[in-house]
């Protein structure tokens, strides 16, 4: 998690969080990853917690301890919607 927030302060923008809800969501995440792959259904493999911004999964590995990924969920602004599909901020209204 050190490291993720490390990348996020240095090379990561985003407008709408801080570094500091960052790391609190980064924490949510990560126990909801835990928790979502400690309770997961028999046969699969992995733990996923997502918020706009991030993604953490914990993959079952050989091992007794599971990998953990981390991803930020890279968007433009200047993404071009789908035809015919309002922007989110105007379809959540």
């Amino acid at each position: 998690m050190t490291e993720a927030l490390k990348a996020f302060d240095k090379y990561v923008i985003c407008l709408e969080k801080s570094v500091e809800e960052c790391r609190a969501s980064l924490a949510s995440l990560m126990e909801k990853a835990i928790a979502a792959y400690e309770n997961r259904a028999p046969g699969l493999r992995h733990g996923i917690a997502l918020d706009r911004h991030l993604t953490v999964i914990l993959s079952q590995t050989e091992g007794d301890r599971p990998l953990c990924a981390i991803y930020f969920n890279l968007h433009t602004p200047y993404h071009k919607q789908a035809a015919g599909k309002p922007p989110a901020r105007q379809r959540a209204q």
